[in-house]
């Protein structure tokens, strides 16, 4: 009896010291992680590295070095400093951007390492070291490189910088040259549910997206985007980055409704949203603090839009069985586009950096505006700036047409997921909402209504489908694309 007493005890140490052991290593791990993030975080962008980043960057603009127009795809860098890594001294002090001066007095002191100059497309740069063993960008610079997600901004480059106590930093930069992307070959087909479509650069069709990188969209008055999803007829907006399938319905849903009702949140739990009875322009609630681009307008929003909350209850819940396991839950831009910038300021791009500083994921959202102006093949549809001025009597030459997501419906206005701002606005204005208009019967453009107002509130849902997802058919009305 005790000799089996003493092999339960040893049995029952073991288990312990396993349980134990297995607790020390998950605690190790975590310790870990811990210690890489933090150091991450004090060696990515940093006050100090980001100041002396800055003062380059001042350097290069004083200076109307015309940097962008000397990068290309197949090396898209500009060396502009370079360390030698074991003797310290300067090895590379680009002639033709700086001068010996500037690199020993200055950049020397400041401890920079490597500093490049790239696109303000950062894609670019990562595609290259991804793919290419350069000796003058060090595997630790690399890795900053590639974990650096910012949005690109027209006619801007971007630097990098190394420093030698182990930070890096990265900030954007004024470029002299309005060649704001490298010549790149389009490419000729893109693969769309498994079939291979032909990519276009001109009338109605599938196009590389010029505004985000490794994005296909459909633009044009009537491109064979045609889809069945839920036993109706829908249209691919784009294939994402993800590979997923943004698509819209065609129809409008059968009544219309407002984008907030009256008083659906309440002020105290909604500071941003100044006017609760004329509803609020924001999509979904968010943490922290919601702002409009320029900081003027600021608050909480902790409660959703009454469109939300019934395109994600009411409506999700009346599609099909097979129809929900073909949506994917995705991310929503839903920040607020600013339309009173100065044409000269505002761009596609610059409304797609509005849109993405607050995004909501879920099954079902609505269309955002910088879909509806990259649908449009007319070279005047340039940002909802122009579409609101035009509405205004400013600029009577942009318009938006040519374009299927303002010609579907004959033409009736519907929601999309983004609200406007902009500078000089009264408080109710912060409350209404960019939808599609009409003007003078047959030109088309984007308009603004009180997010409470429900007459012309017109709703097409937008959903997301699995970037698994096969087609067959051709995409037209007739043979729309159909789902297996």
């Amino acid at each position: 009896m005790k000799k089996n007493n003493r092999g339960f005890l040893l049995a029952e140490s073991l288990v312990v010291s396993t349980f134990v052991l297995t607790i020390l290593i998950l605690l190790y791990i975590q310790f870990s992680n811990l210690t890489t993030n933090y150091k991450n975080s004090y060696n990515y962008n940093n006050v100090e590295s980001i100041y002396s980043l800055s003062s380059i960057a001042k350097y290069l603009e004083a200076n109307n070095n015309d940097l962008l127009s000397k990068l290309s795809e197949a090396k898209p860098y500009v060396m502009i400093y370079n360390k030698n890594e074991e003797t310290g001294e300067i090895q590379d002090c680009n002639s033709e951007v700086t001068t010996d001066a500037f690199c020993g007095t200055f950049l020397n002191k400041i401890g920079a390492k490597t500093v490049i100059y790239t696109y303000s497309d950062i894609s670019y740069i990562q595609k290259y070291i991804s793919e290419n063993e350069d000796s003058n960008i060090k595997q630790s610079f690399r890795e900053f490189i590639s974990k650096v997600e910012t949005a690109s901004v027209q006619n801007k480059g971007r630097i990098f910088a190394e420093f030698d106590n182990g930070t890096y930093a990265t900030i954007a930069v004024d470029a002299v040259s309005e060649v704001a992307e490298p010549p790149i070959t389009p490419p000729t087909t893109e693969i769309i549910g498994g079939q291979e479509v032909a990519v276009v650069t001109e009338g109605d069709g599938l196009y590389a997206d010029i505004n985000e990188s490794s994005k296909y969209i459909y633009r044009g008055s009537n491109p064979n985007n045609y889809i069945m999803f839920n036993n109706e007829l829908w249209r691919i907006v784009s294939k994402e980055t993800d590979g997923t399938y943004k698509i819209i319905k065609k129809d409008f849903l059968s009544e219309t409704q407002a984008f907030d009702t009256a008083n659906n949140r309440s002020a105290d739990k909604n500071t941003y949203c100044t006017s609760p009875q004329n509803g609020c322009n924001v999509f979904a609630a968010v943490s922290g603090n919601f702002s409009t681009p320029d900081n003027s307008h600021t608050g909480t929003v902790t409660e959703d839009s009454s469109i939300k909350k019934y395109l994600n209850e009411t409506y999700y819940n009346s599609l099909s069985s097979t129809a929900k396991t073909q949506i994917t839950p995705h991310s929503f831009n839903i920040g607020v586009v600013d339309i009173l910038k100065n044409a000269e300021e505002d761009s596609i791009a610059n409304n797609i950096a509005d849109e993405k500083m607050y995004t909501w994921t879920g099954n079902v959202g609505l269309i955002n505006v910088s879909d509806v102006l990259k649908a449009s093949t007319n070279s005047s549809c340039t940002s909802a700036s122009y579409q609101y001025k035009w509405l205004s009597g400013e600029d009577t030459a942009s318009i938006c047409d040519s374009n299927y997501l303002t010609e579907m419906n004959n033409a009736k206005p519907y929601w999309t997921i983004n609200g406007l701002s902009g500078e000089g606005l009264s408080e109710s204005n912060w409350n209404w909402k960019l939808n599609i208009f009409e003007k003078d019967s047959t030109k088309l453009v984007l308009s603004n209504t009180n997010s409470n107002y429900s007459q012309y509130g017109n709703i097409l849902p937008v959903v997301y489908l699995n970037s698994s997802t096969l087609l067959t058919g051709t995409g037209t009305e007739s043979d729309p694309f159909q789902i297996h």
